[in-house]
C-alpha cells in the first residue's frame, strides 16, 4: 500500500524568470543570426528556445488546501502541498487532489431494520482527504468510493438496530441518535481508511418508517 511522502520541488518563480529571460535571449540570437547571416547564432537561438519550451511544463501551481501528486512514468515521487509556484521534472504527471472539507448527503434509502420493519433513512457525512497517495492509487475514484461506502455502511447500520426501543437497554435508531451516529462514524472510519480519507462527522439526517407502514 502506497503512503504519502512529501515532495520537495524547486521554487518556481526564479525558474519562471530564467525561462522568460532565456526565451528572450533565444529570440535575440535568432534575429541576430538572421540579420547577419550567421547560421550558428540562429541555430543556437532555436535550440535554446526549444529547450526552454520543453522545461515550461515543469512549472506548476499548488493552491491552498490542495495537493499535487507527482508521478514519473508511472512511479509515485511524492505530493507537493505547500501553496505557491513550483518547478519539477517536466515529464512529471501532476494530479490535483483537494484537501478541503467536503459534505456528502446520501440518498434516502429504504432498509429493513433489525425487526424487519421497512424504514427510510439518510445520512450526512463530512470528510476530507488526508493521504493523497492512497486516495489516488488505492481506489479507482475516491469521491465515488466515499459515496458508495457511505450508503453501504448506512444500510448495514440501519439493519442492525430497531426503529423503536422496546426495552430499557435497547439501542434504537429513533431514540439513541448519539450512539447510532457514533456507530456510523466508526464504520465509515474503517472503510475510508483504505482510501486515505478521514471522517470528520457522520450523522443521520432523515429517519422515518416507510410509507407502507
Amino acid at each position: 500500500m502506497l503512503r504519502e511522502v512529501e515532495a520537495r520541488p524547486t521554487a518556481g518563480i526564479p525558474v519562471a524568470f530564467l525561462i522568460v529571460a532565456g526565451v528572450g535571449a533565444g529570440i535575440w540570437l535568432l534575429i541576430a543570426g538572421a540579420r547577419s547571416s550567421q547560421a550558428p547564432f540562429a541555430i543556437g537561438g532555436v535550440v535554446l528556445i526549444t529547450l526552454l519550451m520543453l522545461c515550461l511544463p515543469g512549472l506548476f501551481a499548488v493552491a491552498p488546501n490542495e495537493g499535487k501528486v507527482l508521478t514519473l512514468f508511472g512511479n509515485y515521487k511524492g505530493t507537493a502541498k505547500l501553496p505557491g509556484l513550483w518547478f519539477t521534472n517536466p515529464f512529471m504527471t501532476k494530479t490535483a487532489v483537494s484537501l478541503r472539507v467536503r459534505n456528502f448527503e446520501t440518498n434516502k434509502l429504504k432498509v429493513n431494520d433489525a425487526r424487519s420493519n421497512p424504514v427510510d433513512i439518510g445520512a450526512i457525512v463530512v470528510w476530507r482527504v488526508i493521504d493523497t497517495a492512497e486516495a489516488v492509487f488505492e481506489v479507482n475514484d475516491y469521491v465515488q468510493y466515499v459515496s458508495m461506502q457511505s450508503e453501504s455502511a448506512l444500510r448495514t447500520l440501519a439493519s442492525a438496530y430497531p426503529y423503536d426501543a422496546h426495552g430499557i437497554d435497547d439501542v434504537a435508531l429513533s431514540t439513541h441518535q448519539a450512539e447510532v451516529n457514533k456507530g456510523l462514524q466508526d464504520a465509515l472510519h474503517e472503510r475510508f481508511a483504505k482510501a486515505g480519507v478521514e471522517v470528520i462527522e457522520a450523522r443521520i439526517s432523515h429517519l422515518a418508517y416507510a410509507q407502507e407502514i
